[in-house]
């Protein structure tokens, strides 16, 4: 379900007594939540900026973790998380290929899945839902990064009670994803890194990326197929053991398991 801001559904929680007026309260709202992010980031080297950004959404949102993952061919690139806990359920949503972030990505626009424990939400992402609620969530919020027309990724929000976000709060929200967005595009890539000896775009964010896809090569090469089907099998090995994409990897990397013995 894509939920625009007066959307909320039915039973969703407000946790902000206050009145829903007019663009005034919006533009207060964002002030406060700029000094927030000034003093969450400041001292930040560029690299620290996208995980100093997540807890930063914990602070100003009824959430308890944050994660960021960039959109990639494939798997989404995790960049940071708040905590171990969030960065597992970006983990989840990553081996599923499934979840409100992967339809944050393909609809552009955000996705509040304001009650994982039954209903359309739970019935839209049936598998997702269970291992999240397992996880002890109930709702998850995915904010698109990057602008109408392109959506390089997203920032996913984690909350341990059902409910949705009010109109302040999902403000907000998209006011740290703006930053988030503007905070990546101004690290420095390869090229520029090189001469201004600085530390090369997301160098050493992705390297969780890196290695599923050097998983996904072994195993191109263990069975003699395409990287696409690599990659549906490493899902499908993570989805049947209960464990994560990037814990099976971990495994074919260290050859404890290999796909061409079953």
């Amino acid at each position: 379900m894509v939920v625009r801001p007066r959307d909320d559904p039915p039973g969703a929680q407000d946790d902000d007594p206050g009145p829903r007026t007019g663009g005034g309260d919006l533009d207060l709202d964002g002030i406060r939540a700029a000094d927030v992010i000034a003093r969450g980031v400041r001292g930040a080297e560029p690299g620290e900026v996208p995980g100093r950004l997540c807890e930063v959404a914990v602070e100003l949102l009824p959430v308890v973790g944050a994660s960021v993952s960039l959109r990639s061919e494939g798997m989404p690139v995790q960049l940071s998380a708040s905590s171990p806990h969030a960065a597992h359920l970006a983990q989840i949503q990553a081996t599923l290929g499934d979840g409100p972030c992967q339809s944050a990505v393909e609809d552009g626009e955000p996705v509040l899945a304001c009650d994982l424990t039954t209903g359309r939400d739970a019935g839209r992402w049936p598998v997702f839902a269970q291992q999240a609620t397992e996880a002890g969530v109930r709702a998850v919020y995915a904010v698109p990064l990057g602008s109408d027309a392109v959506c390089v990724g997203t920032l996913d929000l984690y909350r341990d009670s059902p409910g949705g976000l009010t109109e302040r709060q999902l403000h907000v929200a998209r006011l740290v994803a703006g930053v988030m967005t503007v905070a990546l595009m101004a690290l420095p890539r390869e090229a520029e890194a090189e001469w201004r000896d600085e530390d090369p775009w997301l160098s050493g964010l992705g390297t969780d990326h890196e290695e599923v896809y050097q998983a996904v090569g072994m195993i191109m090469a263990q069975l003699g197929i395409s990287a696409d089907d690599a990659l549906a099998r490493l899902r499908a090995d993570a989805f049947a053991r209960g464990c994560t994409a990037l814990d099976a990897a971990r495994d074919v990397i260290a050859h404890r398991r290999r796909f061409d013995r079953y």
